[in-house]
């Protein structure tokens, strides 16, 4: 072997051959499809800087996001049977719930935590779409009870953010149950005069949005977000009627009534934490003034 092709070949070989590039260090977005480098994605909260598009973003950086500087404390939520109906269906359902927790590293689709927003105490309950589409069985249903709970026990806010398919098929009647149990645990929030804000975000559908995500203090939206019952192609399959531009996503919602404020996501914890401070504020909202009277000459006017 010559000299030629035992060194210079191999190294122009490595000079010129196309080097392998990672595929999670770039990101599509999929509404406009604009390639967005994975560092800038997380810069920009998974928020496009070409057309404005709010992407899923993981239950804990959204956590991180809402709360002060970040820090918060998570809770341990209650136990439950784990497959009460020995439900099959493909796959069993054991086995669904064994790989979801294997991808998130979660028990569930839901985490409590609670920390401060804008120096409120606050008891958050996010939804995680990434276990199973965020659908609510037992184990959600527990978990925002706790957190209701929780709230009362701190004297602190209530915010919920469901991202959501609806109740989890597996699960049957008891996850549907969880509409009720949930209704009634936020009830109790109310009953106390604490606020309860709801963030809702992409997607929040069927179950969830028929009970407690629809009945909040204040109804926060992410833009563009899909906030609804029935899909939208069920529903004109069910009418026959052509549904209107935008139907069930945010904004539309927010121009029929339905939600209160869509906020970027960048400024949502402003949003939130001085929408708390007006809430929890103390005592009189402004000096009562004396209403200046002339004594005599009403007198007078009386007695004439």
């Amino acid at each position: 072997m010559s000299w030629l092709t035992d060194f210079v070949r191999p190294k122009i070989q490595r000079l010129v051959a196309p080097r392998e590039v990672p595929d999670n260090l770039w990101g599509k977005c999929p509404s406009c499809g604009h390639m967005i480098f994975h560092r800038d994605r997380d810069k920009l909260l998974s928020v496009c800087p070409q057309c404005d598009h709010h992407m899923r973003l993981p239950v804990k950086k959204r956590l991180e996001l809402l709360f002060d500087g970040g820090k918060y404390q998570r809770i341990e939520l209650p136990k439950i049977i784990a497959d009460p109906l020995k439900f099959k269906d493909s796959k069993r359902y054991v086995d669904r719930l064994k790989d979801a927790q294997t991808k998130t590293s979660e028990q569930d689709a839901i985490v409590v935590g609670h920390g401060r927003i804008g120096g409120n105490p606050v008891v958050i309950a996010a939804f995680n779409f990434e276990f199973m589409g965020g659908s609510m069985g037992m184990a959600v249903g527990e978990g925002i009870v706790a957190a209701a709970e929780l709230a009362v026990l701190q004297d602190a806010a209530l915010i919920v953010i469901p991202a959501s398919g609806g109740a989890r098929m597996q699960e049957g009647i008891l996850s549907l149950m969880q509409m009720a149990r949930t209704t009634v645990a936020v009830d109790k929030v109310r009953e106390k005069g604490l606020p309860y804000i709801v963030l809702l975000t992409d997607p929040t559908t069927g179950g969830v949005s028929a009970s407690f995500a629809m009945i909040g203090d204040f109804h926060i939206s992410e833009p563009g977000a899909v906030i609804g019952f029935a899909g939208a192609r069920v529903i004109e399959t069910t009418i026959r009627e052509k549904l209107p531009e935008g139907f069930q996503r945010a904004e539309y919602l927010l121009d029929h009534g339905m939600v209160d404020m869509v906020v970027h996501r960048a400024k949502l914890s402003e949003t939130i934490g001085r929408l708390l401070s007006l809430l929890r504020q103390k005592g009189s909202p402004g000096d009562l003034v004396p209403l200046a009277m002339d004594t005599p000459d009403y007198d007078d006017a009386a007695g004439a």
